[in-house]
């Protein structure tokens, strides 16, 4: 049946990783008109500030600053005639202005230009946006500390090429994730650390426009003086240059996010591997029926994990794409800076939506440490063949014992005997492992004797603090 909800609309409907989650409102559409009004409110604020504009003027224009009184899909479609959309904008902005106060509209937009406005309000979206997921991943480093935790000595296979390596903790494998998480909020931090900059440059990056309203103005002091303002006003920061070719706050915001995407797709594709049917150590929650299949009615389907991580592999390219955009060419590009908006809010969304679903995986995931403990002793013991190895070596010669836990750990694999069996079984092997074992406090076979610094490494990656604060973001 048909609904009132606009064709138009982008609510997420081949997007499960953001779809209806904070970032979602965030980035949208009527979030970026809105941020672009603030800017324009700013302007004219920060102009009253130095007398360029009426102060009446800039209240009339700061009250009429509201995305609800204007028609966004409208704007959207007249963008297509400026590849931009603040020259739209600024005429129906300027009609609401003068439908207000006739005298006030002369006043809107005075000497600025469609890309610091729209840079601007691109700042300012990315650092609402930061606040959210910055408050997200805090949840998520809590969860995690307590997993490390509560599982610094539960007994875990760790797995190289897919295949059991030697033993490990799930402690440390948790500890692990949220170094990664904490290593994502420290390039968020980094971000607004001094602040998240406006844009102000004019149409070629010399604020010549700002100044025709000022003739007798010295242009050092006047246009240090107003971007100061306009950052104030804004909760930004001022840069020591425009920034209109020079991308790095774009980029680095492109960058920051896909790393995070990367971060919580690690963990992502962890719990992917544990929570085989035939591995079963970790389960996602699933209340409600959540991850049922269409076709398969015993299923129950990681879905938290699944888009996570499809977050995670979108990103790196969204990312390449700004990266390519700091090419632009001569005062302002004709291509390159349009290109960055969608792959940048796509980011956005993405490290939005990932963050906001690791909180739910990581607080209620469900670990089953007796499968865990059970799963190291599949392979009879050849999770410690490396143990063994080291114990046959200084009696046998390196290159002997190798050669003598090859043949044995092929015949445990091929017959199912559990390799201590095997050994004890050889004349060379028995002999050594039998003088070996009362030094050992436990038996040599043992996969938890053999966990190295698992616990010691937990709680040194334990001993590193989240941040107290996100920094500055607007």
């Amino acid at each position: 049946m048909p609904t009132d909800t606009p064709l138009a609309a982008d609510p997420g409907l081949l997007a499960p990783v953001w779809a209806g989650t904070p970032v979602l409102t965030a980035v949208s559409d009527g979030a970026w008109l809105q941020a672009m009004l603030d800017a324009e409110a700013a302007l004219s604020r920060a102009q009253a500030g130095l007398g360029t504009v009426p102060a009446t003027a800039a209240q009339v224009i700061t009250e009429a600053a509201r995305a609800d009184r204007l028609d966004l899909v409208a704007l959207a479609r007249q963008s297509r005639e400026s590849a931009n959309p603040v020259v739209a904008l600024v005429r129906e902005f300027t009609a609401l202005v003068a439908a207000r106060d006739p005298e006030s509209a002369r006043w809107v937009h005075l000497g600025s230009t469609s890309q610091d406005i729209l840079d601007t309000a691109t700042v300012l979206v990315v650092g609402r946006a930061l606040r959210l997921i910055r408050a997200d991943l805090e949840r998520v480093e809590e969860s995690l500390a307590r997993l490390a935790r509560d599982h610094r000595d539960t007994l875990l296979a760790g797995r190289t090429l897919a295949l059991h390596a030697v033993p490990t903790t799930f402690g440390l494998k948790a500890a692990g994730w949220r170094h990664l998480v904490l290593d994502a909020v420290a390039k968020l931090d980094a971000l607004s650390a001094d602040g998240l900059p406006v844009q102000l440059g004019g149409a070629a990056g010399t604020l010549a426009g700002y100044l025709t309203s000022v003739p007798d103005a010295d242009p050092a002091v006047y246009v240090q003086e107003l971007t100061d303002a306009f950052a104030a006003e804004l909760g930004l920061s001022a840069p020591l240059v425009p920034w209109h070719v020079l991308r790095t706050p774009v980029v680095d915001t492109a960058t920051a996010t896909a790393f995070l995407c990367g971060a919580l797709g690690k963990i992502a594709v962890d719990v992917l591997s544990l929570t085989r049917t035939e591995v079963g150590e970790v389960h996602e929650p699933a209340p409600g029926g959540r991850g049922a299949s269409s076709a398969m009615p015993h299923k129950r389907n990681p879905v938290l994990a699944t888009a996570i991580r499809s977050a995670a592999l979108q990103a790196p390219q969204l990312a390449a794409t700004v990266l390519g955009c700091l090419t632009g060419e001569d005062e302002r590009s004709a291509g390159a800076w349009h290109a960055e908006w969608e792959p940048l809010r796509t980011l956005l969304r993405l490290a939005g939506g990932a963050a906001h679903q690791t909180v739910e995986l990581v607080s209620q995931l469900s670990v089953d440490a007796e499968r865990m403990r059970a799963n190291t002793r599949i392979t009879g013991g050849l999770i410690v063949s490396e143990r063994i190895a080291a114990v046959l070596a200084p009696a046998l010669g390196k290159a002997a014992a190798r050669d003598l836990l090859n043949e044995a750990s092929a015949r445990s694999a091929r017959t199912g005997e559990p390799l201590a069996d095997v050994l004890r079984q050889d004349s060379r092997a028995s002999a050594v492992l039998a003088d070996a074992q009362p030094t050992c406090p436990a038996d040599l076979f043992e996969p938890e004797a053999y966990t190295g610094a698992a616990g010691p490494l937990t709680d040194r990656a334990l001993s590193r603090k989240l941040p107290t604060t996100g920094g500055e973001a607007a």
